[in-house]
């Protein structure tokens, strides 16, 4: 039986555990995540990203974060954490799922920029 998006998200939500600003940001200063903005090109210039986030559209993480992949992206090694965030939290949640399959054991969803950035993360790139 097919899928509905909202099945699909409900899933991914249950899968991948969601973490506010200041936990994401200690998993960066402290565990060394990787932070991954998964917005598109146009998304990320007229609102910048949060501050030393990897910039990578949902269209392209399955083959940065493939070893075997042509496209793959050193940074992204399972041995270390990942959170990722877009503008809503949707695609970070199917992002975070996909990723936990592909074999990263630590992947958090951060939600949207925004409301990240209201909570005082630093962006850069405005």
């Amino acid at each position: 039986m097919a899928k509905t998006v909202q099945q699909m998200l409900e899933a991914a939500n249950a899968a991948v555990p969601k973490v506010d600003a200041a936990e994401a940001r200690r998993l960066v200063e402290e565990e060394n995540a990787l932070l991954v903005d998964l917005r598109d090109s146009a998304e990320i210039e007229k609102t910048g990203k949060l501050k030393g986030a990897a910039t990578v559209s949902r269209g392209m993480l399955e083959f940065r974060a493939d070893r075997e992949s042509k496209y793959h992206d050193p940074a992204f090694d399972p041995s270390r954490p990942v959170v990722v965030y877009c503008a809503s939290g949707g695609r970070a949640a199917l992002a975070g799922q996909t990723l936990s399959e592909m074999g990263f054991p630590k992947v958090y969803n951060l939600g949207g920029f925004q409301p990240a950035a209201d909570a005082g993360m630093e962006t850069e790139g405005t």
